[in-house]
């Protein structure tokens, strides 16, 4: 199965950025067993020092969960982090723009490529540079209806919506035409990691799924 066809059966991307591996494994466990299947770990651009340790932590999310919590990288700008994510395992990548020379290094590698775009230019633009599906970001900027005006001429692009998503407008933003979902903070509550509150994380994931249902 492809990353694209991950995102299209399991829509819930889960975005973790700057959490220890220990942390980050235990989140895993609490996202899997909400139903979440997807998780994106962040690269830090004003640390990059930091991107080892990123791509370890994908490395280490690949052999806990493997195909059970499908595991790529985000906010990959440079091709550094490319080749981190593909020799860690990860699956997938996706970027907060469209840069052809990422996304040709990507496909090149047998790597899912979400990029991100914003105006239906940017989107097109990425569509035809190799992208599996576009990333609408930041998506709470203009909400599901300028999904569903998107898809109107562009209906043969799948589209992410990234940015602002929760469990109670998830189900609108994949009615109006999203293949899938990335959530961060509004699932990823570091507050609740911090306090060790699991099984909160657990019970937002399955509203976030049974948000995926009503749609």
């Amino acid at each position: 199965m492809t990353a694209l066809e991950y995102v299209e059966q399991r829509k819930i991307v889960a975005i973790v950025r700057g959490l220890e591996p220990d942390y980050l494994l235990r989140l895993g466990h609490a996202l899997e067993e909400g139903g979440i299947g997807l998780m994106e770990v962040t690269y830090d651009q004003r640390a990059p020092e930091s991107w080892a340790a990123t791509a370890k932590a994908i490395q280490a999310v690949e052999e806990e969960f493997g195909e059970r919590l499908l595991v790529g990288a985000g906010t990959v700008i440079t091709p550094e982090q490319v080749r981190l994510t593909y020799e860690a395992g990860g699956h997938y990548l996706v970027t907060p723009t469209t840069q052809p020379e990422i996304i040709r290094m990507g496909k090149d590698l047998g790597l899912g490529l979400f990029p991100g775009a914003f105006s239906a230019t940017e989107i097109l633009s990425a569509y035809e540079a190799g992208a599996d599906a576009v990333k609408v970001f930041p998506a709470s900027c203009v909400g599901p209806g300028y999904i569903k005006a998107i898809r109107g001429p562009l209906s043969h692009i799948p589209l992410m919506a990234v940015g602002g998503i929760n469990e109670k407008n998830a189900a609108d933003y994949l009615k109006a035409g999203c293949v899938g979902l990335g959530v961060g903070g509004n699932l990823v509550n570091k507050e609740w990691i911090r306090n060790g509150e699991w099984e909160k994380i657990t019970a937002l994931a399955r509203a976030f799924m049974a948000a995926v249902s009503e749609a």
